[in-house]
């Protein structure tokens, strides 16, 4: 996954918040848009769009953009950091047995997953499906036991971390498979009925996943704050190739530049697919 674009309405605010709370750093600053992330890779992309309001409730849009950590150390510090800065924001956190999270709000609302990987050794597949749970994982005792005493410091620019995966709302999970899984090409790894859908590539848990858990029924998307584009990193020109045939042989509107694809879902969302 590449980065994500946020449409807000306070970049200032946005801005101290994925800088001083969630621990990135500003990669670039360019007028209405600033783009944080770490070790030159960017992230997060906030667009300053004051002339749009939040969409209404039960709208498709964002559910949650995934910040993946190399270690429990590294996922502690930020973990630590929203703790100090910000405890009104957080709103849970799960083992999901292929992997350990904590669920947060940014000021405007949009969610957030900050998540470290087991080993892939560790996970579990059954007949293609990777076996995932929700399970309780207590955030103080986490702290304890990963918290280095450099990271509750402050010292956490050396840490790593990339957009694991982004998790949308949908208005149903039928069209989201022939969407994502029929026209896109990605793998269905796991699904909850007809209420939530995971997929992946190269045998990853999920690179997306949508879900109806607050937004069954909804159509496309309003422009409004929030979500404005998932950027797809694909590994070579031969996959973007690929990605544009597929999206050819469907007849959907791309917007193609020679090296990049940007398309839209069922729901309006965007995206905008890459070589790495």
């Amino acid at each position: 996954m590449g980065a994500v674009t946020l449409f807000v309405g306070d970049l200032d605010a946005m801005t101290r918040f994925y800088r001083d709370v969630i621990t990135l750093q500003v990669l670039r600053a360019e007028g209405d848009v600033v783009a944080l992330g770490r070790g030159g890779t960017e992230l997060v992309i906030l667009h300053h769009d004051p002339a749009l309001r939040h969409a209404a409730a039960g709208s498709a849009g964002l559910f949650h953009t995934a910040i993946l950590f190399e270690s429990r150390e590294a996922l502690a510090a930020v973990v630590y950091s929203v703790a100090q800065r910000a405890p009104q924001l957080f709103t849970g956190s799960s083992d999901h047995l292929v992997s350990q999270a904590f669920y947060l709000d940014d000021p405007e609302g949009n969610g957030i997953e900050l998540y470290w990987d087991r080993d892939r050794t560790e996970w579990s597949w059954t007949h293609g499906q990777i076996e995932m749970a929700t399970l309780y994982l207590d955030p103080n005792r986490f702290l304890h036991e990963h918290l280095t005493e450099q990271a509750a410091s402050g010292s956490t620019e050396a840490d790593a971390a990339t957009i694991g995966h982004v998790h949308l709302s949908v208005g149903d999970v039928a069209s989201a498979r022939d969407f994502y899984v029929g026209r896109l090409g990605f793998d269905a790894t796991a699904s909850l009925g007809d209420s939530a859908l995971f997929v992946s590539a190269g045998g990853y848990h999920h690179h997306m996943a949508m879900n109806t858990w607050t937004s069954r029924g909804a159509g496309p998307r309003m422009p409004a704050l929030g979500l404005g584009r998932v950027d797809l990193a694909l590994p070579d020109a031969d996959a973007l190739g690929e990605l544009g045939e597929r999206l050819a042989h469907f007849k959907m509107q791309v917007a193609d530049d020679g090296k990049t694809l940007t398309f839209a879902d069922p729901w309006n969302n965007t995206l905008l697919a890459a070589v790495a």
